[in-house]
């Protein structure tokens, strides 16, 4: 039984956000999950504020004071800098010099949170015909990254000691410098840029028929936000690519639940501006396009360790499957919650099947915890004995984010190599046993810094209430302590000496709140 995904694609870039109970770690992060929601945007943002001087200055230096405890970095050093800006200015984009493939007549759109400058992917989709004799071409291109860095470099070392950029409300950590991740390795609008281009062919159900995967040069027509898209998609008014992603989005959700695939549909908690100078909190459901769009970026990952596997060299996202004693558990408290696992019902199927209920919130978060493991395992030769990824229960590897994740830069060459009968670059193929070091301690920093970004915003928006009591949802209780909830502001806290089901509603009062180390104490109203 595969572990829910619960990642969205292109998650927390406008500020830091988490799934929640750490979606990006259990199903990959950027651009990995395929979650499937109800339609229709949905979204609980608080009403307080974090706008008084005081509280606003104090959140600040809490902040600051998180990113030095994680020794963070800073401003790239002089020579990376200089290293990324001759990348910038000599790398070159013309298909017949650069010997790439010239794809620039292909109409690609890229869909991204609003605000995003470091575009790693765009996409084609051209449908043909209707229903069972439907057919249509996926052209899926991303950022070409390895072009932009010279391995064995200043950069290169750079970026592996970052990792991954790093999103928190106070700015952004960046794996590359802006000259490449925002301008000339971005596949922003009207202007030409490198790429790998997948090509997928697929049938009526949206299942690839061929692969291909080239280098070649691009020209993406416009850059839309998930909001504006899905408007325009539900209007009509949507250019061909967009319209048809219901469709495939659709069909895609099919093919999840033939693989035994699972999806969570928890909302996501991120922090915003607040346009007076703080931050407050959203927990929201997003739109249907954010899964319809993870579901291209999936299915590519998919591919990817499909190429990997069988030219027995790469790097694999695996997960291990749930254990079974701790499915047992989770089957006993669906039947305490009043939402029973029935034994006929698939498990995929019942996370689908339920609504937005407190007691199906609940019942989301013991999910969430059945499955942990989630490793990056690298291969030369002899293919690893487990090669799945139990959140999307297939083999998968990371390949669409390379501007914001390290690991993506060797996954596409690799690919690209083996896809077209080469050998794989020997720089790649003899630093893959670093990679998954490398990849977990910066994956272990992003996790401290996205947790610890809303703690601290969650106690400077309950400073002003000490002593006022809210109304919240308990989503779990072990050993005497509960964890709750609360509507607005949605924070969410744990609450010792609560005696109360999981699912049921319930008062608690601010006792205290320190933005300093970022911790609230409620207690039982």
């Amino acid at each position: 039984m595969p572990a829910p995904s619960r990642a969205r694609t292109g998650a927390a870039r406008s500020g830091a956000a988490v799934g929640a109970a750490g979606a990006a770690a259990a199903a990959g992060a950027a651009s990995a999950g395929a979650a499937a929601r109800p339609e229709g945007p949905s979204a609980e943002a608080s009403g307080a504020r974090t706008g008084a001087a005081g509280i606003t200055a104090e959140l600040t230096a809490s902040l600051t004071a998180l990113r030095r405890s994680l020794d963070l970095p800073e401003a790239f050093p002089p020579d990376v800098e200089q290293e990324a800006e001759r990348a910038a200015r000599d790398v070159s984009t013309d298909p017949a010099t650069a010997g790439l493939a010239d794809l620039r007549d292909l109409d690609f759109v890229t869909i991204d949170p609003a605000g995003a400058t470091d575009l790693d992917q765009a996409l084609h989709l051209e449908v043909t015909g209707e229903g069972a004799g439907r057919t249509a071409v996926l052209h899926y291109a991303i950022a070409d990254v390895p072009a932009f860095v010279a391995p064995g470099g200043a950069l290169d070392a750079e970026t592996r000691r970052r990792g991954q950029t790093m999103y928190a409300p106070d700015g952004r950590i960046p794996l590359h410098p802006s000259v490449l991740s925002d301008d000339a390795a971005s596949l922003l609008p009207g202007v030409d840029r490198r790429a790998f281009v997948w090509r997928f062919e697929l049938d009526a159900g949206a299942r690839p028929v061929t692969t291909t995967l080239v280098r070649a040069a691009v020209r993406s027509r416009e850059q839309w936000a998930y909001d504006e898209a899905q408007r325009a998609i539900d209007a009509g008014t949507a250019p061909a690519t967009l319209l048809a992603m219901p469709w495939f989005g659709a069909a895609r959700a099919e093919r999840e639940r033939e693989r035994g695939g699972a999806s969570l549909n928890v909302p996501e908690t991120s922090i915003e501006p607040d346009g007076s100078g703080g931050f407050r909190l959203e927990r929201s459901y997003g739109v249907p396009l954010e899964d319809w769009n993870a579901h291209v970026s999936l299915l590519t990952g998919m591919a990817a360790a499909e190429i990997m596997l069988r030219g027995r060299v790469g790097i694999v996202r695996t997960m291990p499957p749930a254990d079974a004693d701790d499915i047992a558990d989770f089957r006993a408290q669906t039947v305490a919650l009043g939402l029973p696992w029935r034994e006929a019902v698939a498990y995929g199927d019942y996370l689908r099947s339920l609504d937005r209920s407190p007691a199906a919130r609940a019942v989301r978060e013991y999910a969430a915890g059945l499955f942990r493991g989630a490793a990056y395992v690298a291969f030369d030769g002899e293919v690893p004995e487990h090669t799945d990824q139990a959140a999307i229960g297939a083999p998968y590897a990371h390949a669409t984010a390379p501007l914001r994740r390290l690991v993506d830069r060797w996954v596409l060459v690799v690919c690209e190599a083996l896809a077209n009968g080469r050998e794989v670059p020997e720089w790649a193929r003899a630093s893959l046993p670093d990679l998954p070091a490398l990849m977990a301690r910066s994956g272990q920093k992003a996790s401290q810094l996205d947790a610890g970004a809303i703690d601290r915003v969650e106690a400077a928006l309950l400073t002003p209430h000490v002593g006022e009591v809210f109304s919240g949802v308990v989503v779990s209780a072990r050993s005497g302590v509960a964890r709750v909830q609360l509507d607005d502001p949605p924070v969410d806290a744990k609450v010792p000496g609560l005696d109360a089901p999981p699912g049921s509603t319930v008062q608690v009062r601010v006792a205290a709140a320190s933005i300093a180390d970022g911790t609230v104490d409620l207690r039982p109203a």
